[in-house]
């Protein structure tokens, strides 16, 4: 079955994050109309290659126009005015950058497929035990409310017959379970907002780091509009006693005497549930840049979603949100810094407000707050409602991505505090289980694989040196991304990001494939390659280089018949840019002791035939260039520690 097919199977909770990876920049329609045609291209390859992102950018328009002329005979004008719409807006921003528009499709497929995989093997489905007695007290709230009902008509009726004393019985009553069911109520709210929300919060701050997805907020949206009705009907309820006191009382009354703290206490507690569920569902983001969250560049336009936890449909189009920047210090926002909340924005009905075109004037070395306002009016309150987004960092130029992913990286590792704009005055340091875990999402955010323990190892010393155990060995935030690593001009974070980099635009599919090592230390390649046959090669990224590059090390004999190492200079983004990765190892030669041509890479370790492993990632029409030398040249070893 087609994936797009496959994809309108899904539950609504699956739905509403795929709606999530469309916008201006790619439409949904268009992934529609053209699904089987998109999901045929090699869209992965096409980023990385720019004559062929232009043939299939072209093929891509020629398309749009004969679906165009479908809809023509069809007479469907609106589909044919959308389609109008969409071609032109593609043609003026991606005509001279098609590889851009590849990039985005190519990242919304393989976001669909990781999506098709966690509908097919759900982890955030599961009802833990605490959330079974979280449902479990909503409902008896709700049972317990509607008992309340039925007692409050009964005692308007018992004093409509004046019987005195048993009125006096029952008012007493009636007092007392309110009592008994407001502590009730504060109790399960403390649960939601304390608890179930925080922890909603904690995972939104993970997933935005690249850690597991799981950030649904239908359930708790549900939870809180429950508890929400339970405590308006409350309300009335309580305003039902002021009209029987004003029929018959005597003194000593409970109602007189209980109602005005009653009264105060079920507002304080729905105004307080209202100000918690005002939150920021997608945190500030870049379109092009949707892996890195959180990071805003001066004037480019990123993205803002907010909603409201409680699904009133009397709200809709009611309330008005305004966004700004660090509130206290009036920073300029440009784009439209107001619009007003509503259902039908989003798929599955919330109420929400999304702003996709602001940007920001400031640029500082500080962390800010978007701060999002607005004021709820209902049955008689007025509730003020603030929420932020995460602190994010704001740069001026793209170059400055990699220090300021680095921040929001260590403070969201490291901190659950929601504001703390002052972290990095004193920055807390991390234990090397912690952002062994941070940087293997790195990798398994935006490739098809993570780190294994192995690479990780091999990171850990490089940052902090040969250790027999590094759990619980803590990393300083200079450590991390301020201080050069030893014999090195940069630092581990500029590389580590580099290669990430690389990884992403050059070899993302050998990467996913598992063909490459990667991180592994000289001693341990040494170690796994010398009893293998000679033309036994691994794939490892380069020390040495800054800008992030790869190289391979082979396994030969020398004349004597004596074991040799050797390895080549790395290959670097600019030259990956001229021939593929795959391309280079197919068609790289050494001459012989003979004066003759050879590959001294046969097998890729263990044991993989070469051909058999890159030969469906080479294109034929590509005429490799012959990386020549002669057998007695010196070729870099891995002993030298250039690589």
């Amino acid at each position: 079955m087609a994936q797009w097919n496959q994809l309108q199977q899904l539950e609504t909770r699956y739905l509403e994050q795929l709606y999530h990876l469309y916008s201006d920049s790619f439409p949904m329609e268009l992934r529609q109309f053209l699904a089987p045609w998109i999901e045929s291209q090699d869209w992965a390859y096409a980023a990385n290659k720019e004559s062929h992102a232009t043939l299939v950018f072209h093929n891509l328009l020629g398309e749009i126009d004969q679906q165009y002329s479908r809809f023509l005979q069809e007479n469907n004008v609106l589909y044919q005015h959308n389609l109008r719409r969409i071609k032109q807006h593609l043609q003026s921003k991606y005509l001279e950058k098609p590889m851009d528009i590849a990039r985005i499709v190519a990242r919304c497929l393989w976001e669909e497929q990781r999506l098709l995989q966690t509908a097919a093997h759900p982890t955030g489905t599961v009802v833990t035990e605490k959330q079974q007695i979280l449902e479990h007290n909503l409902q008896d709230i709700r049972k317990r409310v509607q008992d309340m009902e039925q007692k409050m008509k009964m005692l308007e009726n018992l004093q409509d017959d004046f019987d005195f004393n048993y009125k006096t019985l029952k008012s007493q009553g009636g007092i007392i379970t309110l009592l008994c069911l407001l502590t009730a109520m504060d109790y399960v709210q403390k649960n939601l907002t304390d608890e179930e929300l925080a922890d909603w919060k904690r995972r939104q701050q993970i997933a935005c780091i690249g850690g597991p997805p799981n950030i649904c907020l239908d359930r708790l949206e549900t939870w809180i509009t429950s508890l929400a009705e339970s405590q308006l009907q409350i309300r009335q309820q309580i305003k039902k006693l002021e009209e029987l006191q004003q029929k018959v009382s005597y003194k000593g009354d409970p109602i007189i005497q209980h109602r005005p703290a009653l009264e105060e206490k079920i507002v304080d507690l729905f105004r307080n549930l209202m100000k918690s569920a005002f939150v920021v569902e997608r945190q500030p983001c870049m379109p092009m840049h949707p892996d890195r969250p959180l990071v805003i560049k001066t004037g480019v336009q990123f993205t803002n979603k907010v909603r409201l936890l409680v699904k009133f449909p009397e709200l809709n189009y009611q309330l008005k949100i305004k966004v700004c920047i660090d509130k206290s210090r009036k920073f300029n926002i440009l784009g439209t810094n107001t619009k007003v909340m509503n259902m039908e924005e989003s798929n599955n009905g919330s109420l929400s407000a999304e702003f996709k075109h602001l940007a920001s004037l400031i640029v500082t070395e500080e962390l800010h707050l978007i701060t999002f306002e607005t004021e709820v009016y209902h049955q008689g309150l007025k509730i003020d409602l603030e929420t932020h987004s995460l602190p994010v960092v704001v740069i001026s130029n793209i170059c400055q991505m990699p220090n300021a992913w680095a921040s929001i990286l260590w403070y969201n590792m490291l901190t659950n505090h929601p504001k703390n704009v002052n972290f990095f005055t004193k920055p807390p340091v991390g234990t090397w289980d912690q952002v062994a875990e941070v940087l293997s999402w790195q990798f398994s955010s935006t490739t098809k694989r993570g780190l294994t323990i192995e690479q990780l190892t091999t990171l850990a010393e490089k940052l902090l040196g040969p250790c027999v155990n590094y759990s619980g060995c803590q990393i300083t935030w200079a450590k991390f991304c301020k201080e050069n690593m030893a014999g090195k001009g940069f630092s581990f974070w500029v590389w580590l990001d580099n290669i990430i980099d690389l990884v992403k635009k050059y070899i993302l599919a050998l990467w996913n494939e598992g063909y490459i090592m990667g991180f592994i230390s000289k001693e341990r390649e040494r170690a796994i390659l010398s009893p293998k046959p000679p033309g036994t090669f691994l794939l490892r990224f380069s020390e040495s280089s800054k800008e992030g590059g790869i190289t391979f090390t082979w396994v030969e004999k020398d004349i004597s018949g004596k074991t040799q190492i050797q390895s080549v200079e790395p290959y670097t983004k600019q030259q990956l840019n001229s021939m593929s990765f795959a391309d280079i190892i197919m068609g790289y030669k050494i001459m012989d002791a003979t004066n003759i041509l050879v590959s001294p890479l046969v097998y890729l370790y263990p044991e993989i035939p070469k051909e058999e492993a890159f030969g469906k990632y080479c294109r034929p029409e590509a005429a490799p260039e012959f990386f020549v030398l002669p057998v007695d040249t010196q070729i870099q070893t891995v002993s030298c520690g250039k690589c």
